[in-house]
Parts: structure tokens; sequence; C-alpha cells
């Protein structure tokens, strides 16, 4: 694993998720980011090297090796400090109480398999996508 590059761990059966993980590759114009599903077998290592507790965080997750990680709302500002346009902006945010941030971000996440849908397997990669991915298989592939 790339140890200068950042980690973001996605329910990879969301439609939500993986849609935003699309948004954010078409931004990452340094080069940054990886990515990883949740359900797969290094999705899984991650969490558990890192004691998350998958039943309270189960929607994105925010890895910088050797530094720390984050979840919820302050994952996803701190991605977008990160990406090309306005979007770096958004860290503003990260100056409202965490529980105010949470709380909006616990309540999308709760409805994003009604609102967006959810799909019967995690999103394969493109051929010219598949460096970006730490993982192709999930358990189910096994």
């Amino acid at each position: 694993m790339e140890k200068e590059k950042k980690i973001i761990l996605f329910d990879g059966v969301c439609n939500l998720c993986n849609n935003s993980v699309q948004f954010i590759i078409k931004r990452d114009k340094k080069d940054i980011f990886r990515f990883a599903p949740l359900q797969s077998e290094i999705g899984e290592k991650l969490v558990a090297e890192r004691r998350i507790d998958t039943t309270r965080i189960d929607s994105i997750i925010l890895i910088e090796p050797e530094v720390a990680y984050y979840t919820k709302s302050e994952a996803a500002l701190r991605i977008s400090k990160s990406l090309s346009g306005l979007w770096p902006v958004m860290s503003v945010f990260l100056g409202l109480p965490s529980g105010l941030r949470d709380c909006i971000y616990d309540w999308v996440a709760k409805n994003r398999y009604q609102w967006f849908g959810k799909r019967e397997e995690c999103m394969i990669p493109s051929p010219e996508l598949k460096d970006k991915f730490l993982a192709f298989s999930t358990k189910s592939d096994k």
C-alpha cells in the first residue's frame, strides 16, 4: 500500500457511496486517494486494525496512513479539502460542532438505500480506474 495515499473506505453496495467515489475520482487531480469497499477483505482488515465498529459507522471512513482516520462528516469534509475546484471551501463546516454535522450525516446515511438504492454487489472498477482501488472482490466473490 502506498503510504502517501489517503484511503477512502466506502459502502460498496450503496449507490450514493459509489456515485460519491466517482465524483471524488473526477476531482482528485493530485491523485491523493485510493479506495476500497468496506465489504472487501482489505476494507475489513483496515477497519479491524483501527478497531472501528462498523455497526455504528458503515458509510465512509477516511484513513491517512500513519496519521489518523476520520469518519462521518469529518471524513467527507476532509476529503473535500483535497478536491479540485471550489470543493475545499466545504471544509469551513469543520468549524461547526461535530454533533450537529454528524446528525445531518447520520440522517442521510440512514436513508441512503431508500433514497438512492442499493446494488447486489460491489462496483468493479473499469480497467482505467483499477489502480485507484485497493480491492476488487468482496467476501461474496469467494
